[in-house]
């Protein structure tokens, strides 16, 4: 089996203690954190925006996974890439005419490129786009808050998504994963993970982030 990448979402930290929080999951085994944004339009919440991720960069050498959950995301890539954002992941439904604009923006600031897909959203129509990005995103909860349930038919995208990639393409999975949910996105051919709660409210943060490889 392929390594499976773990990127706990720091949406589920304790905000007061983020970089001891940061470098527990790192101690724990992580290589990835995940940075959930969003702008209260785009989605029905409010998270962090540019400069938390740039005081972030400043306290870890882990790789910052850059979820934008935002409308207009051209308007603010260079922003997160300028603020040390490794891979900058943007919604296809927040820009479904400009996908190729963003997909070239990113890669401008030598950043890796993602796509996210909400729940309701057919995998196909990402695959114009496979050859030329580093991650593929699959929403199996409506992206805006943690510690919803697994939404089982959304993992199904996931063999539709891994049929017409590469076998470089990072297959990414968020919401509602735990170490049951987890093995049936491993199996269906996912290679990276996001879990925030599940980690974040762990008392054993290795054991939490073990249990889902």
């Amino acid at each position: 089996m392929s390594k499976i990448i773990i990127s706990p979402s720091i949406l589920s930290a304790d905000f007061m203690n983020l970089e001891s929080e940061i470098n527990a999951v790192k101690t724990a085994g992580a290589e990835w954190i995940h940075i959930d944004v969003m702008d209260g339009h785009f989605v029905p919440n409010i998270s962090i925006g540019v400069p938390v991720v740039k005081s972030i960069r400043k306290k870890t050498e882990l790789f910052l996974d850059t979820h934008l959950m935002i409308e207009n995301p051209e308007k603010y890539i260079k922003d997160f890439a300028l603020a040390g954002a490794d891979l900058i992941t943007f919604h296809y439904e927040a820009c479904p005419d400009n996908v190729n604009e963003n997909i070239n923006l990113i890669k401008q600031y030598g950043k890796k490129v993602g796509i996210s897909i909400k729940p309701k959203t057919e995998p196909k129509v990402l695959l114009p786009y496979l050859d030329k990005i580093d991650l593929v995103l699959i929403m199996t909860v409506e992206p805006g808050f943690g510690g919803q349930e697994f939404m089982h038919d959304c993992a199904m995208k996931i063999p539709e998504i891994k049929e017409s990639a590469s076998e470089n393409l990072i297959i990414q999975v968020d919401g509602g994963i735990n170490n049951l949910t987890a093995k049936i996105c491993t199996s269906l051919g996912a290679n990276s993970l996001v879990a925030g709660s599940y980690i974040y409210n762990a008392d054993d943060y290795k054991k939490a982030i073990d249990s889902l490889k």
